[in-house]
């Protein structure tokens, strides 16, 4: 046991364990979700959604993976992004009708075309739109289910993107949000650069021990996870990059806090039963027509893990249904040899949209 890092709970709800998964665009869809979930994770965030996609969305085959979500995997939240509070309220009472435990509002995203159509990290340049956001969101989402924000430190390093910052801050928990998760980045850095875990030290010890941060960024092994709740006191961490095809890190972050030895990485044959296990799920979620392409994905990110990764990543490119997934395993993942870690600079080249 480690102190001062104590059990996650948001609003009415549990969480447990404070490492948990954060929304990944194009990733944390529910199979990934509840892999998370049986490997560690006590808790997970779907892919981002826009507001205006939600408020038109039919219940169509091709579509009904978004909003999918089941009791095994909770608690779970939504993820919402969009431009104007009305229709954003409305995205968020979409999600609260699919069942998802928390609402969780994106002010982070960086990605260009995002802040374009003025959504995401854009907010923080407009703390009274952001605040509209928030203050419609709280009112419309019933008051047992906890809504949350996540933010980056600001849309650039001005004295006027701070202050921005700190206004939305301190304005969303005065509206009744429940938690927010701070990413060390600003807007403009995207990806570039280190995460300045400083800046989350700085902000929890703004906001006092009553309210709830969770820190993101630069979080790719399990010690990263333990060491940023340490160093700045964060109530908890998300976990973007750092877990796609690695859901291992969950598990090997609880065995850390419990004061045992580091696991060691995942074996070759304990790889590929958590690789056969996701690719069912995909085919569960997507149906078997249409799984294989969405899990090429995930294939090329759990390939980091095999000791001839470089040589499996090129194989799962071209996968394209379970059939040659399967025929990747055969060939590769027949002998139970030792893993290795996943190295940093693979996950460093993924982005998230947070």
């Amino acid at each position: 046991m480690i102190p001062g890092i104590a059990p996650l709970r948001i609003g009415k709800v549990d969480i447990g364990f404070p490492v948990v998964q954060a929304a990944l665009s194009g990733y944390s869809d529910w199979a990934m979700r509840l892999i998370a979930r049986r490997m560690g994770a006590s808790y997970s965030l779907c892919e981002v959604m826009l507001d205006q996609f939600l408020i038109s969305l039919k219940e169509r085959k091709k579509t009904q993976h978004f909003l999918y979500n089941t009791p095994e995997e909770h608690p779970v939240a939504g993820q919402l992004m969009g431009a104007e509070p009305e229709q954003f309220s409305l995205g968020a009472q979409k999600l609260v009708e699919a069942g998802f435990s928390v609402i969780d509002i994106n002010f982070g995203c960086p990605v260009r075309k995002v802040l374009g159509r003025c959504r995401g990290g854009f907010h923080l340049s407009q703390p009274a739109v952001a605040l509209e956001i928030v203050r419609r969101t709280r009112d419309i989402v019933p008051p047992d289910i906890p809504v949350t924000i996540k933010m980056r430190r600001g849309l650039d390093d001005t004295q006027e993107s701070r202050d921005n910052f700190y206004q939305i801050l301190d304005g969303a928990f005065a509206y009744g949000i429940s938690g927010i998760t701070v990413h060390g980045r600003t807007v403009q850095q995207r990806y570039i650069g280190p995460s300045r875990w400083s800046f989350l030290k700085e902000v929890k010890q703004h906001v006092g021990k009553d309210k709830i941060i969770l820190g993101s960024g630069d979080l790719f092994s399990a010690e990263d996870c333990l060491r940023m709740m340490v160093e700045t006191g964060v109530d908890g961490v998300t976990v973007a990059r750092g877990c796609i095809g690695n859901p291992w890190i969950f598990g090997q972050a609880q065995a850390l806090f419990d004061g045992k030895p580091l696991p060691p990485p995942p074996s070759v044959h304990e790889q590929r039963r958590v690789m056969l296990e996701h690719f069912r799920l995909a085919e569960e979620l997507y149906g078997a027509e249409r799984a294989g392409v969405p899990m090429r994905k995930f294939g090329i990110k759990y390939s980091a893990s095999h000791p001839r990764g470089l040589e499996v990543r090129e194989q799962f490119a071209r996968v394209k249904n379970f059939d040659e997934w399967r025929g990747v395993l055969d060939r590769w993942y027949a002998e139970d040899l030792p893993g290795v870690y996943p190295s940093r600079i693979l996950y460093e080249q993924e982005q998230e949209c947070g």
